[in-house]
């Protein structure tokens, strides 16, 4: 996912807009989405004022990863059409201050959603915000072309952590939600991968398009959109699921398959102009997947968990 332009002052110095775009607002809207989802639909009641906090401090842990992500690759950020308008390739924030509000924010976090919620949701917090600022961000994504699908976990951790907050444990559930977003961010990454290949190249970063070539992206998109569907028609089979919850999964995933065949059919003989049009348009059908996932999630439980 893009994140939101950022919005500067007349003299050039940091907004407040600038320092919302350091915390990656639309990856932290998914986090806090899916979090929500699964604390809503867990079988535990929680004090709907708690979990408002415990989805507040989430969504700042989450915003803490984006600064630690963005005070890291501030160097390839800078190299890249995509996010060379971030704040701090930009120069409107210091690096100094992008990792203290990073660590700062990450901590503060951790800390309050003990309090509001449990001390095993507070921790699996933060192993998410270091999975993602330090195994993710410093080792993996410059290190190997399956960076993206081991570094998805970290995304894919909020609605078991959303979970644990109202259980203080875990389940077969939150394990099939966190494995849908899992197998969900290869192809979603993959389909931007391949219409912005120059970026990451210029940029040295070893995706999957820059490493293997465009042909070798497409079967790894089919391949992880084949794995979606029984974890996505599974996860209707538990507790959480219904009707109403398979009738949009099996919608959604006849959708996804087809768009990834249409993918997987392409080829770099074909124009630029076509190729992108599908690249872009799976791109765009894959953020709606996941949406409609846990939208359906939501609508299933009939907002009767509290």
């Amino acid at each position: 996912m893009s994140d939101v332009p950022h919005s500067t002052s007349a003299t050039g110095e940091a907004g407040f807009g600038d320092y919302v775009a350091l915390l990656k607002p639309r990856v932290m809207s998914l986090v806090v989405f899916t979090a929500f989802v699964g604390l809503w639909v867990a079988p535990v009641p929680m004090n709907p004022f708690l979990a408002f906090c415990a989805v507040l401090f989430i969504a700042l842990g989450g915003g803490a990863s984006g600064a630690l992500n963005m005070w890291y690759e501030r160097d390839i950020d800078a190299l890249m059409r995509r996010t060379r308008n971030r704040p701090l390739p930009a120069g409107l924030i210091e690096p100094d201050a992008a990792l203290g509000i990073g660590l700062g924010l990450g901590g503060f976090a951790v800390m309050l959603l003990g309090l509001a919620a449990n001390w095993f949701a507070a921790g699996f917090l933060a192993f998410t915000i270091f999975f993602y600022a330090v195994v993710y961000t410093m080792w993996l994504k410059r290190s190997t072309p399956q960076n993206i699908v081991i570094g998805g976990a970290a995304g894919a951790f909020p609605p078991m952590i959303g979970w644990a907050c109202a259980t203080g444990g875990l389940g077969v559930e939150p394990l099939l939600m966190f494995a849908l977003t899992f197998f969900w961010t290869p192809p979603h990454f993959w389909a931007l991968a391949l219409f912005v290949k120059d970026d990451y190249s210029n940029a040295g970063v070893p995706m999957l398009t820059v490493t293997h070539g465009r042909p070798a992206a497409r079967r790894q998109i089919f391949a992880y959109t084949l794995l979606l569907v029984p974890v996505a028609l599974g996860l209707g089979l538990t507790s959480i699921g219904g009707p109403v919850y398979m009738t949009v999964a099996i919608v959604m995933n006849a959708l996804f398959l087809r768009g990834g065949w249409q993918i997987l059919r392409r080829t770099d003989a074909e124009s630029e102009a076509d190729r992108h049009a599908a690249e872009r348009g799976f791109f765009k059908l894959s953020l709606y997947y996941l949406f409609a996932h846990f939208l359906a999630l939501l609508v299933q439980s009939g907002f009767g968990g509290w």
